[in-house]
């Protein structure tokens, strides 16, 4: 991660409880607190790319937006275990199981 938005994306929503969201104005006070507002269109191209890896979560009014469709107001959060999220290219990869396999 050498993007200073990305980084700052994950370095806020890392602590959070699961379900909680981040506003994209504060990525961008995170990655540059004097000109955050040029940041805020950089803020909303790594978003979508990062939600279309199924990484990140893109909300509207609390829901799953598709990051390929998406307009106006935006929150960002981490995917929830078991979601079906809208516009993933990919399902990420699995946690690997921590449980011995059993034969």
């Amino acid at each position: 991660m050498s993007d200073p938005i990305e980084t700052a994306i994950f370095d806020l929503l890392t602590p959070l409880a699961p379900g909680k969201s981040i506003s994209p104005e504060q990525a961008a006070r995170a990655a540059d607190p004097e000109g955050w507002h040029r940041w805020l269109s950089r803020v909303r191209t790594v978003s979508v790319g990062l939600a279309r890896e199924g990484r990140l979560v893109i909300t509207r009014h609390g829901k799953p937006a598709d990051p390929s469709t998406f307009k106006g107001v935006y929150r960002l959060r981490l995917p929830i275990a078991g979601e079906v999220l809208p516009g993933v290219l990919a399902p990420p990869d699995p946690e690997p199981s921590e449980a011995p396999a059993t034969e």
